[in-house]
């Protein structure tokens, strides 16, 4: 049986493994992030903005607990404004709390989310970014060079994995025991890399991205991607890595 290294959040992986088990694969979770909100913030007033970002389920999450904790009559507003998510689950999880979002890109990732928003909508227009500690800084670039203002508020950490269930990873790895590498976000990728110290992989491992962000990120580390699914959420993510287990 192959077997799949998952580095999703722990409380996101389940889902996931469960897909990969649908094709007989087996998995290790090995969580290169774990997330943990961030103190010291409060929600603004929302009406200050000409729109809302959203680029993970994480975000959403984190931000409306706040919200409904603390600012509960800031939920009309954001029910009100124009708000952009990246991805199906991000958007799903807004949608729940009555919010009405921008038509989704084609793509999960924040190029094609901006590259679908008109410069004549940024230009001179203030906006809220809400974001994790390692964001890439897609969206605040995109809408300075378009002339706009970005307000960027971090509600959540992601902290790096233990050494111990590091040292577990790169036995396995060294006895053979991995023959996939799956990451579902630039961070997730960073942090592997970052937490066994050596971007020198086993030929037999294969690397699975879930979208054109992540693999962009991986490939900025060097790293060859083989696997990247043809839309990027995780039953597609599991089919393409099942698809390439079995080539």
């Amino acid at each position: 049986m192959k077997t799949v290294l998952v580095t999703r959040p722990k409380h996101q992986a389940e889902p996931f493994v469960r897909e990969l088990a649908q094709y007989g694969l087996n998995s290790v979770v090995f969580p290169t992030i774990e997330i943990r909100p961030v103190a010291g913030w409060s929600v603004p007033d929302l009406t200050r903005f000409a729109g809302i970002f959203f680029t993970s389920a994480n975000s959403v999450q984190f931000f409306l607990e706040r919200l409904l904790e603390e600012s509960a009559a800031e939920l009309p507003n954001l029910q009100q404004a124009r708000v952009w998510a990246v991805g199906k689950t991000t958007g799903g999880d807004l949608e729940k709390h009555g919010v009405t979002i921008e038509p989704l890109p084609k793509s999960a990732d924040a190029v094609s989310l901006m590259s679908g928003i008109d410069a004549s909508e940024i230009e001179g227009k203030t906006f809220l970014f809400v974001r994790g500690s390692l964001s890439l800084g897609t969206i605040p670039e995109v809408i300075a060079k378009r002339g706009g203002i970005c307000v960027e508020l971090t509600v959540y950490d992601n902290i790096q994995p233990s050494l111990e269930e590091t040292q577990k990873v790169k036995s396995l790895l060294a006895e053979g025991k991995l023959d996939c590498l799956s990451f579902t976000s630039p961070s997730t990728a960073i942090n592997f890399f970052d937490a066994i110290g050596s971007k020198e992989l086993p030929e037999s491992v294969q690397i699975a991205a879930i979208g054109t962000t992540t693999s962009g990120a991986l490939e900025k580390l060097g790293i060859k991607v083989d696997i990247i699914p043809e839309y990027f959420d995780g039953p597609s993510f599991a089919k393409a890595i099942a698809a390439a287990m079995k080539a």
